[in-house]
């Protein structure tokens, strides 16, 4: 059994598992959005699965393009491919794989949410990372795209389309996105500019990134919170997210006022904290 964990722990790694489970969690909230989760149990099944697997499969193809960045930064020089514990063939194989299973059940479970599915994995993995991220900084403009992309997949899967609604939710996505990289990319400033990728605060400084990323937190908290609204979510959750959406602002005013390493890694990990628990409000009004 330890052999076999040592085995399967570098291919784990490879897929991020908390950031997979994070946007996997945004897709069921999409979905339960719509519909109620018990008396749908089989289709929720095949939507946890499916989003998954291409989850999984996008981010298993970036960290195999990736790989030489990967080595020339010191927090992620241990990886699994710059670590040489996974070949690239043994990534690419397996990055391609997953994203071919996961696509494929979602187009099997429905047409639009497997177009929905693939969309998100074309722009991840062949607009962001391999076209424009060694590019420019506004790369991260098509990785929040890419990240709303399984929310609105369930929300399509449940409504049966795409509606004012699922957009919404996508958008708060999309805005939040700046809020959770940028931070990173300021706290591991030195790696990003020595391995050559262009980011925010590479490109433009702390403080315009600091300004982005508290119009960004403002546009993902009116965002979800209209949607929220249109779904008809009760004020006691609604007070609840408000509480949670008052903190995410107070943490990016800060950080924008009084700027320090700690404030910016603590609005780093209330971002996390922020986006699961929003969307653990839209699981748990939908039980």
């Amino acid at each position: 059994m330890a052999i076999f964990k040592g085995k399967l722990r570098p291919y784990w790694q490879l897929i991020k598992s908390l950031q997979t489970g994070l946007l996997l969690t945004t897709g069921l909230a999409g979905y339960m959005s719509a519909r109620c989760p018990v008396t749908n149990w089989t289709t929720v099944l095949g939507l946890s699965a499916s989003l998954f697997l291409a989850i999984s499969g996008s981010t298993v193809l970036n960290m195999w393009y990736d790989r030489d960045i990967d080595a020339r930064m010191q927090r992620t020089c241990q990886r699994p491919l710059p670590g040489g514990l996974v070949s690239p063939m043994e990534a690419l194989r397996l990055g391609l794989v997953l994203s071919a299973a996961g696509v494929g059940w979602a187009l099997a479970l429905d047409r639009l949410y497997g177009l929905v599915v693939l969309a998100g994995l074309f722009l991840d993995v062949g607009i962001y990372t391999i076209w424009l991220k060694r590019r420019t900084p506004w790369s991260i403009v098509w990785g929040g795209v890419s990240g709303g992309m399984p929310i609105l997949a369930g929300r399509a899967l449940g409504n049966g389309g795409i509606d004012w609604i699922g957009a919404l939710l996508a958008l708060a996505v999309l805005f939040w996105i700046p809020t959770h990289i940028m931070t990173f990319s300021m706290r591991y400033f030195d790696d990003y500019r020595n391995a050559g990728v262009p980011t925010f605060p590479v490109v433009y400084g702390f403080q315009i990134t600091r300004l982005v990323i508290t119009l960004s937190s403002l546009a993902a908290a009116l965002s979800i919170g209209f949607a929220l609204v249109g779904i008809g979510m009760t004020w006691g959750y609604l007070r609840l997210l408000a509480v949670l959406s008052a903190g995410l602002l107070l943490l990016a005013v800060i950080s924008l006022a009084r700027p320090s390493e700690r404030v910016v890694f603590g609005l780093f990990k209330f971002a996390s904290l922020y986006m699961l628990s929003s969307m653990m409000l839209l699981i748990l009004a939908a039980l």
